[in-house]
Protein backbone atom coordinates (compact mmCIF):
# COMPACT_ATOMS: atom_id res chain seq x y z
CA UNK A 1 0.00 0.00 0.00
CA UNK A 2 2.91 2.10 0.34
CA UNK A 3 5.74 2.34 -2.46
CA UNK A 4 8.56 4.12 -2.27
CA UNK A 5 11.40 5.30 -5.52
CA UNK A 6 14.51 6.02 -5.42
CA UNK A 7 16.14 8.35 -7.35
CA UNK A 8 19.95 10.01 -8.00
CA UNK A 9 22.35 6.98 -7.71
CA UNK A 10 25.12 6.83 -10.25
CA UNK A 11 29.05 6.62 -10.92
CA UNK A 12 31.06 9.36 -9.33
CA UNK A 13 34.80 9.33 -8.36
CA UNK A 14 36.64 9.31 -5.40
CA UNK A 15 35.92 12.56 -2.98
CA UNK A 16 32.68 13.74 -5.20
CA UNK A 17 29.32 14.17 -4.38
CA UNK A 18 25.98 12.50 -5.37
CA UNK A 19 22.49 13.23 -4.00
CA UNK A 20 20.13 10.76 -3.28
CA UNK A 21 16.28 11.43 -2.81
CA UNK A 22 13.43 8.95 -2.31
CA UNK A 23 9.92 9.64 -2.68
CA UNK A 24 6.50 7.56 -0.61
CA UNK A 25 3.28 7.50 -2.17
CA UNK A 26 0.27 5.12 -1.74
CA UNK A 27 -2.24 4.99 1.51
CA UNK A 28 -0.18 7.03 4.07
CA UNK A 29 -1.67 8.30 7.25
CA UNK A 30 1.53 9.39 8.89
CA UNK A 31 5.31 8.27 8.03
CA UNK A 32 7.32 8.44 11.72
CA UNK A 33 10.37 7.57 10.50
CA UNK A 34 13.08 7.16 6.87
CA UNK A 35 15.93 6.02 6.30
CA UNK A 36 18.68 4.78 4.24
CA UNK A 37 20.80 1.68 4.24
CA UNK A 38 23.00 0.06 1.73
CA UNK A 39 24.23 -3.48 0.90
CA UNK A 40 27.76 -3.98 -0.62
CA UNK A 41 28.26 -7.11 -2.76
CA UNK A 42 28.69 -10.41 -0.28
CA UNK A 43 28.22 -8.38 2.68
CA UNK A 44 24.44 -7.63 4.91
CA UNK A 45 22.23 -4.50 3.78
CA UNK A 46 24.08 -2.06 7.23
CA UNK A 47 21.96 1.36 8.13
CA UNK A 48 23.67 4.59 6.46
CA UNK A 49 21.11 7.19 8.30
CA UNK A 50 17.53 7.68 9.79
CA UNK A 51 15.39 10.17 10.18
CA UNK A 52 11.98 10.78 12.34
CA UNK A 53 9.26 13.21 11.39
CA UNK A 54 10.24 15.74 14.13
CA UNK A 55 13.98 15.73 12.24
CA UNK A 56 15.77 13.69 14.79
CA UNK A 57 19.27 12.13 13.13
CA UNK A 58 20.86 9.26 13.10
CA UNK A 59 23.89 8.19 11.22
CA UNK A 60 26.56 5.08 10.72
CA UNK A 61 30.02 6.05 12.08
CA UNK A 62 31.07 5.57 8.98
CA UNK A 63 29.21 8.06 6.86
CA UNK A 64 29.37 10.77 9.60
CA UNK A 65 30.37 14.16 8.68
CA UNK A 66 30.15 12.94 5.05
CA UNK A 67 26.50 12.49 4.62
CA UNK A 68 23.63 14.70 5.25
CA UNK A 69 20.17 13.22 5.45
CA UNK A 70 16.85 15.41 5.53
CA UNK A 71 13.28 15.55 4.48
CA UNK A 72 10.58 17.49 3.38
CA UNK A 73 7.08 15.86 5.44
CA UNK A 74 4.71 17.97 3.38
CA UNK A 75 6.08 15.68 0.31
CA UNK A 76 6.97 12.17 2.07
CA UNK A 77 10.44 12.68 0.77
CA UNK A 78 13.61 12.08 2.04
CA UNK A 79 16.90 12.50 0.86
CA UNK A 80 20.81 11.77 1.39
CA UNK A 81 23.47 14.30 0.43
CA UNK A 82 26.72 12.17 0.44
CA UNK A 83 30.17 14.00 0.22
CA UNK A 84 33.44 13.34 0.39
CA UNK A 85 32.44 9.89 -1.59
CA UNK A 86 35.25 6.72 -0.70
CA UNK A 87 35.10 3.67 -2.55
CA UNK A 88 34.25 1.93 0.01
CA UNK A 89 30.31 3.86 0.08
CA UNK A 90 30.08 1.76 -3.36
CA UNK A 91 26.79 -0.11 -2.59
CA UNK A 92 22.76 -0.35 -3.33
CA UNK A 93 21.29 2.29 -1.60
CA UNK A 94 17.78 1.69 0.16
CA UNK A 95 15.26 3.81 1.19
CA UNK A 96 12.65 2.86 4.24
CA UNK A 97 10.00 4.30 5.65
CA UNK A 98 8.08 2.95 8.92
CA UNK A 99 4.55 4.56 9.53
CA UNK A 100 0.70 4.50 9.80
CA UNK A 101 -1.81 3.17 6.53
CA UNK A 102 -4.34 5.74 6.21
CA UNK A 103 -7.96 4.85 7.17
CA UNK A 104 -6.87 1.36 8.68
CA UNK A 105 -3.99 2.85 11.25
CA UNK A 106 -1.91 -0.12 10.64
CA UNK A 107 2.04 -0.27 10.80
CA UNK A 108 3.78 -0.38 7.92
CA UNK A 109 7.55 -0.70 7.26
CA UNK A 110 8.28 0.07 3.05
CA UNK A 111 11.56 -0.75 0.69
CA UNK A 112 12.47 1.12 -1.92
CA UNK A 113 13.74 -1.41 -4.96
CA UNK A 114 17.22 0.40 -4.34
CA UNK A 115 19.71 2.27 -6.55
CA UNK A 116 23.44 2.08 -7.28
CA UNK A 117 26.04 4.39 -6.06
CA UNK A 118 29.73 3.27 -7.43
CA UNK A 119 32.72 5.60 -6.18
CA UNK A 120 35.60 4.77 -8.48
CA UNK A 121 39.32 5.44 -6.94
Amino acid sequence: QVQLVESGGGLVQAGGSLSLSCAASGSIFSINAMGWYRQAPGKQRELVATITSGGSTNYADAVKGRFTISRDNAKNTVYLQMNSLKPEDTAVYYCNAKGLVAGIFSSFTSWGRGTQVTVSS
